[in-house]
């Protein structure tokens, strides 16, 4: 299983777990990333922070920390 930090520019993949716990988990979730739900990455800044990902019908920009904690396949 990969981390959505390395997925790389204009592939689609699927949640199938948030690491973390408490609130940084659940500010995570309530961004719209539970398990199921599919991402595709849009975008990736030339050093690689942040990371521009399309969920649910909005874009979302995610740290690079915060996409560590996606694990997805």
């Amino acid at each position: 299983m990969q981390t959505l930090k390395e997925v790389k520019c204009g592939q689609t993949v699927t949640v199938s777990k948030i690491d973390g716990t408490g609130a940084l988990k659940r500010r995570i979730m309530d961004m719209g990333l539970t398990k199921g739900t599919e991402i595709y990455v849009r975008k990736v800044a030339p050093l690689g922070d942040p990371i521009e990902v399309t969920v649910r019908g909005y874009e979302l920009s995610l740290r690079k920390a915060d996409a560590e904690m996606v694990l997805v396949q």
